[in-house]
């Protein structure tokens, strides 16, 4: 099925938009974009936006097919981060 929106300049949403097109709070998303652990923003005029494909870009960055899956690029919590932890070794040379 072809895509409604290809064709179409991208949409941005404000923070709150796009919060609420991720399930989070406002307040969620501002904290991510502050550690720099959020989806890609920009600055137009003073303002943040987001793009609907960059915050699909960054939720499908969590998908998993199973619990025991080693992450290579998992999404982080909205807090402050030394460096992505390392991969777990799980008994492998």
């Amino acid at each position: 099925m072809a895509d409604p929106m290809a064709g179409l300049p991208p949409r941005y949403l404000r923070t709150s938009e796009a919060a609420r097109f991720l399930s989070l709070s406002d307040r969620t998303l501002e904290k991510h974009r502050t550690y720099g652990t959020g989806p890609k923003y920009r600055k137009i005029g003073g303002r943040v936006v987001y793009t609907v494909e960059d915050l699909q870009t960054w939720a499908n960055q969590g998908t998993r097919s199973s619990t025991s899956e080693i992450l290579t690029t998992p999404v982080l919590p909205a807090k402050r981060h030394a460096a992505p932890p390392p991969a777990l070794n799980r008994g492998r040379p």
